[in-house]
């Protein structure tokens, strides 16, 4: 016996269907190689109350297995009629595809359409069916005014179904009670979705007390018409008789007559609408569940999770005609949120804007919500959260050479979180912009930085090469690098007047000095302490200048720590030092791992014990 068959491409083998056509080019016109049936198909009544008949499969794949070419249609409209009034929907499209392919003219003949029309229903295409079973042709004919019916209900265009129910009386009479029952459901749910609660009431009765799809309906009817106590009733044995979908709407409307009724307080409805939300997915019940979690957050002013139900409707929700509604209220909330005068903590008011960050204002506000953040965040410390959040709106927001001031103050936030290489990341991914000159000479003076606290100093030279005014920055890192001469070659032009020494000056001098002291040019010494001499009487610095620059005193290593020990902190890289000192004390704080773990690993491995 020949079963269902797995596949379409089977099934027109098994009731011989034409290969199809290889080789040409462009479109063909569609030839019909087995002609005639469509005119006769045409000729005979559409049956409006009976329209399927069962059938003995076997005897109608036997029929199609030992016809003719001038019966073979036939059997096939036997056989693909009689699947159809068993249910078996994907097995008649194959059969009338096949139909369709050997007699193009089909597509022209309101019963073959009917039947193509129906059997999309059955597979759940319902804007396929809807496209077969609209048609002049068949505007008044019963079986398809059912089943369209059907289809504008599970549409959700409940007046139009209702609509069809006139037409389709017949054909819905003439149907056994279980056979009626998926119709009798969309009807009633049409008329639910219409507020016409009675009238789903009246038509329910035709349905099952035990139905999970009518108890949902009756449910839903006697809630909105004030018996909360048989409303609850039939909610509850769908919860234990539906499906998992018939469920979830269940438990929604259980959710909504609890809180309609004063029985359900708002905070357990909440936790029972995030539970749902969590479980079930993709459908009008879960944008229902969210919205309703969404509206009773506001009302508690529980911003986070009224945030965390409307981010999930808008993200996933799908476009609707609300949507422009929702994303101004969910960006309300946000501003509202993490404006400095709202209370929130600051960690957490930050990971509220990282979560929620796509829904932030676009344009000029937007970045200020984030500026403001992120301003916070660095005054308290928290450089890289900080800088997180303003390499998102460099990578989302910022254009060409908005780039520039943004890209710079990413960088410096890296350095002093302690990552110079993410630093040095970010401006080279940012390279290709060109910037002003001055905007650039400021991200080279940030890289130069941040290749100095990762141990590349020529690298870091090398980036310096067309920076304006750089011979302070680099003084800074030979004297971080201990190259003594470069440090003199470099130091020399810097050195400044005598007269009102001040801390950079000091510190320069000072330098100029250990290095001169390092290398042994006594000569060069004893001419800079007859040049500052004088200036250094009255500083604090001047027993550290004359230990210096006293050739007479052999050089020594614990002489020259303690001076780099009492050396001014002022730099003659300006800030650019300033910022290296920071970005190092961060690199030595993240290698030090915490107290407890410091103290684990410096106790004793306990030796393994022998067997």
């Amino acid at each position: 016996m020949i079963g269902r068959l797995a596949g379409a491409a089977t099934l027109m083998l098994a009731i011989g269907a034409a290969p199809p056509p290889h080789g040409g080019s462009g479109h063909a016109v569609p030839m019909a190689r087995l002609p005639g049936f469509a005119p006769a198909l045409a000729e005979q009544p559409l049956p409006g109350t009976h329209a399927w008949t069962r059938i003995d499969t076997d005897s109608a794949w036997h029929s199609i297995a030992t016809s003719t070419p001038e019966t073979r249609q036939a059997a096939r409209w036997t056989l693909a009629t009689g699947l159809l009034a068993i249910g078996r929907g994907p097995d008649a499209m194959g059969v009338l595809d096949v139909m369709g392919a050997d007699d193009p003219d089909l597509a022209l003949v309101p019963a073959w359409r009917r039947a193509r029309g129906v059997a999309l229903a059955q597979i759940g295409d319902q804007d396929g069916a809807l496209g077969m079973l609209t048609t002049d042709s068949l505007a008044d004919d019963p079986e398809s005014c059912l089943w369209r019916m059907r289809m504008l209900a599970k549409d959700d265009q409940p007046g139009p179904a209702l609509r069809q129910l006139r037409c389709a009386m017949p054909a819905l009479q003439a149907r056994s009670d279980l056979a009626r029952l998926p119709f009798v459901d969309a009807a009633a749910e049409a008329a639910v979705a219409l507020g016409g609660y009675r009238a789903a009431l009246a038509w329910l009765k035709a349905a099952p007390d035990g139905d999970p799809a009518a108890n949902l309906l009756r449910g839903r009817s006697h809630m909105a018409l004030g018996d909360p106590q048989e409303a609850r009733l039939r909610l509850e044995r769908v919860a234990i008789s539906g499906d998992a979908e018939q469920r979830a709407q269940a438990e929604l409307a259980l959710v909504q007559a609890g809180l309609k009724a004063g029985t359900l307080k708002s905070g357990d409805a909440m936790k029972r609408l995030e539970a749902l939300a969590f479980r079930w997915r993709g459908d009008d019940t879960e944008r229902a569940t969210l919205r309703l979690w969404m509206d009773l957050a506001e009302q508690r002013n529980d911003t986070r999770q009224a945030l965390a139900a409307g981010a999930a409707l808008f993200r996933y929700g799908g476009p609707t005609a609300t949507t422009g509604t929702l994303l101004a209220t969910l960006q309300s909330m946000l501003v509202a949120a993490l404006s400095p005068g709202s209370g929130l903590p600051l960690d957490q008011a930050a990971g509220l804007f990282w979560d929620y960050r796509d829904l932030a204002p676009a344009g000029n506000s937007g970045d200020k919500l984030a500026y403001v953040l992120a301003g916070r965040l660095q005054d308290v410390g928290l450089y890289g959260r900080a800088a997180d959040l303003l390499d998102y709106q460099l990578q989302q927001r910022a254009q060409d050479i908005e780039t520039g001031p943004l890209s710079i103050r990413v960088a410096t936030l890296r350095v002093l979180a302690g990552t110079p290489d993410q630093a040095v990341r970010l401006l080279r991914r940012t390279a290709p912009i060109p910037y002003p000159a001055g905007m650039t000479a400021d991200r080279h003076r940030v890289e130069a930085a941040a290749l100095t606290l990762l141990g590349k100093p020529a690298d870091a030279m090398a980036t310096l090469q067309d920076v304006p005014d750089s011979r302070g920055i680099a003084s800074e890192i030979y004297w971080r690098e201990r190259d003594w001469i470069h440090l003199i070659a470099t130091g020399e032009p810097l050195l400044p007047e005598p007269r009102n020494l001040s801390d950079v000056g000091q510190a320069i001098v000072l330098r100029h000095a250990i290095a001169l002291s390092m290398l042994g040019r006594n000569a060069a010494l004893e001419r800079l302490r007859g040049r500052y001499a004088a200036a250094f009487t009255r500083l604090p610095t001047a027993p550290v200048f004359a230990m210096l620059t006293d050739t007479r005193t052999p050089v020594d290593p614990a002489r020259l720590g303690k001076a780099m020990t009492a050396l001014p902190s002022a730099t003659p890289a300006g800030d650019v030092g300033d910022l290296m000192d920071r970005g190092e004390a961060a690199m030595q704080a993240l290698a030090t791992p915490p107290p407890a773990e410091a103290k684990a690993a410096a106790q004793p491995k306990k030796a393994p014990d022998k067997a």
